[in-house]
């Protein structure tokens, strides 16, 4: 075995983020859709984020947001003029696509792609497949981009396979590591990779919430990765109805632990013996299932105590649970954390961050990160200016205190000059991220 850690690629949240409400099944996002978001507290708070992850002793990485409005999809559906008069006229007469074309949702690196570490992979290398999100349409423009970021922070071919997203089919909808787990004995070793998904290709769908996840997307990435010891759980219909739109609403896991909720999965106890059976000879899983009783799904939707991140700290025999702050401030979901940490279970000690600007759009700690196991060769083979420093740190938050805005109503996303700030923040991003001059749409002209 050749030792490795979990870094995080965290992305970083954009200056449109706004509280749009594209996402059906997103609670959060239709709850808040109208109201004036804060992009600048966004982005800051989720580089706190990162900063708190890097200093506890973790590899964190940055993901740039992605440039938006995304005025090449307006102009493809027949917009004409200058960028300022294709946003004016889009926002005019078609307003659905102006907003999806705003969309800031890049900022959840949980999408971004699943990845398969070089420890599962038969020809040894990292997998990373970006996610079509074709389920939603301001999601479905992202994998382009996505795949120029993983492309950019691990550009060695040797070491790194960045493939094209699954074709953007709705018999193919890969909504990437939001509904992968892996669970493994140390992370440099052979581990078992659970890709839950919600519905099947052909499967006739007629519930209220989209099940965003086909079995036979999950299926192609293993093949394609060549990912060893693969495990196919489905997600329980009861929590999608819930509003359980991915699978790290009511489910994480770390090393050998799988912490869930009683509705995570379609058949619990299915789910149980297929891990052990896949892990049979590499490590015994360690479950923690939360009951209902204890914890009722709305109460750990509304809290996302499962989207936070579980991570072992460097020095520590136990995990650590970094949860949100709407964590601590639901009693519910507080007892069962803090019971956690207080017992001789798997999961020793309970964080709390502040990502309440992204948690009003239904994403936790977890969907503000994409896991990524290296080891250290694969670490030095990845874009040294993408790795968060302390430096880098204070250079990214002075960043975004000049170019983000304190306030911003739906309204305000039509405005011309939201898009001059947007792109002169991006242009900037690229010179400190050392991403080149045509990273972005728009410098390519």
């Amino acid at each position: 075995m050749t030792p490795a850690v979990e870094a995080n690629a965290d992305g970083l949240i954009g200056p449109t983020h706004s509280y749009a409400g594209l996402s059906p099944g997103n609670l959060a996002s239709s709850l808040n859709k109208g109201e004036a978001s804060n992009p600048r507290a966004a982005v800051l708070q989720g580089l706190d984020k990162m900063k708190t992850l890097a200093d506890l002793g973790l590899p964190q990485y940055v993901l740039p947001p992605h440039e938006r409005p995304d005025i090449p999809f307006l102009s493809s559906l027949g917009f004409t003029g200058s960028d300022a008069a294709v946003l004016e006229r889009a926002w005019k007469e078609a307003p659905g696509f102006a907003a999806a074309a705003c969309s800031a949702s890049p900022m959840w690196a949980a999408n971004a792609a699943t990845v398969t570490p070089s420890a599962d992979a038969a020809d040894g290398r990292v997998h990373f497949t970006p996610a079509n999100l074709h389920t939603n349409l301001h999601r479905s423009l992202e994998h382009a981009q996505t795949k120029r970021a993983l492309d950019a922070l691990f550009p060695d071919p040797a070491r790194f396979a960045v493939h094209d997203a699954l074709p953007a089919v709705a018999h193919l909808a890969d909504e990437g590591a939001a509904n992968h787990v892996r669970l493994c004995a140390e992370h440099g070793a052979p581990g078992v990779n659970l890709l839950v998904w919600g519905r099947e290709a052909f499967e006739p769908w007629a519930d209220a919430f989209p099940a965003r996840q086909t079995h036979e997307a999950s299926q192609a990435i293993a093949r394609r990765h060549q990912a060893g010891r693969p495990v196919f759980p489905r997600q329980s219909r009861a929590a999608i109805a819930g509003g359980t739109f991915h699978n790290d609403v009511v489910c994480v896991g770390a090393l050998d632990t799988l912490f869930f909720h009683e509705l995570a999965f379609e058949d619990t106890a299915d789910t149980k013996a297929a891990i052990r059976a896949a892990a049979d000879g590499l490590f015994d899983p360690q479950f923690v299932e939360v009951s209902a009783a204890d914890l009722p799904l709305a109460d750990a939707i509304s809290s996302y105590l499962f989207n936070s991140m579980l991570v072992q700290i460097p020095g520590e025999d136990r995990l650590t649970l970094i949860c949100p702050t709407e964590t601590r401030d639901n009693p519910r979901s507080h007892a069962v954390a803090e019971r956690l940490a207080a017992s001789n279970g798997p999961i020793g000690a309970v964080r709390y961050v502040d990502v309440r600007q992204s948690m009003r759009n239904g994403g936790g700690p977890a969907c503000l990160r994409l896991r990524v196991v290296l080891t250290e060769a694969e670490q030095a083979a990845t874009n040294p200016a993408m790795r968060l420093s302390d430096a880098l740190h204070a250079r990214l938050s002075t960043w975004a205190n000049h170019w983000y805005r304190d306030s911003l109503a739906p309204a305000d996303l039509a405005d011309p000059q939201l898009l001059a700030e947007s792109r002169g923040a991006l242009d900037e991003l690229c010179g400190i991220l050392d991403l080149g001059s045509g990273f972005y749409p728009f410098q390519r002209g």
